[in-house]
C-alpha cells in the first residue's frame, strides 16, 4: 500500500517489516513491526532527527493503524512506548488493540 498527500508518501514495506513516511525519496519517519498473522506488534517508531517536531511519527502511526484496521483481520500490540501513548491519546481506536496478556 502506498498513499501520497501533501508531498508525503506512506507505504507498507512488508519485506522490511516497516511502514514508512517519505518526503520525496527521503524517509522522514518509520514504524517497525512484527506480524504473526493475528497480531501486528508495533515495535519502534522513529523520526529522522532533522524532521522531528513536525508530527511525522504520529502521522506514520495513524496511517499504519488505518492500514491494519482496513485489513480487518489483525489486532495491534503497541510494544513501542510512542505507539502506546498514541493509543492513549486516541481512545476511539482502542478496539484494534490486542487483549492484554494474563499471567
Amino acid at each position: 500500500m502506498t498513499e501520497t498527500s501533501d508531498e508525503l508518501s506512506f507505504s507498507n514495506e512488508p519485506d522490511a517489516s516497516r511502514y514508512t513516511l517519505r518526503r520525496g525519496e527521503q524517509i522522514v519517519s518509520a514504524l517497525d513491526y512484527r506480524d504473526d498473522g493475528r497480531t501486528v506488534a508495533m515495535t519502534r517508531a522513529y523520526t529522522v532527527p532533522t524532521f522531528r517536531g513536525h508530527g511525522y511519527a504520529a502521522e506514520v502511526v495513524s496511517r499504519a493503524v488505518d492500514d491494519v484496521a482496513a485489513r480487518g483481520d489483525r489486532v495491534i500490540s503497541p510494544v513501542c512506548w510512542y505507539v502506546a501513548d498514541w493509543f492513549a491519546a486516541h481512545p476511539e481506536r482502542r478496539s484494534l488493540l490486542a487483549p492484554p496478556r494474563t499471567a
